[in-house]
C-alpha cells in the first residue's frame, strides 16, 4: 500500500464520527509510528480552524477500501 491509497481515506472513529484525512506520516526505523490527520472545526461564525492530530499505529483497527477505523480514547 502507497501512502497516496491512505491519503485517499477518511479517517473515523470505532463508534463512526469522523476525523479528518491523513496528511502526512512519521516513520521512524523504518516503521509507521504515526498517522497525521488534519481535522476540521466549524464554528458558529462558519470560520474553520485547521487542527493536526497524530494517531498512533497501535490505534487502527481496520483499514478498508474507503476508510481508516482508528480506536480514540
Amino acid at each position: 500500500m502507497r501512502l497516496s491509497d491512505l491519503q485517499s481515506k477518511n479517517v473515523i472513529t470505532t463508534d463512526g464520527k469522523l476525523i479528518g484525512n491523513i496528511i502526512d506520516v512519521v516513520i521512524e526505523k523504518g516503521t509507521i509510528k504515526y498517522l497525521i490527520v488534519e481535522k476540521s472545526k466549524f464554528l458558529i461564525s462558519l470560520f474553520t480552524t485547521k487542527d493536526e492530530l497524530e494517531i498512533s499505529w497501535q490505534q487502527i483497527k481496520i483499514i478498508g477500501d474507503d476508510v481508516i477505523i482508528v480506536e480514540c480514547q
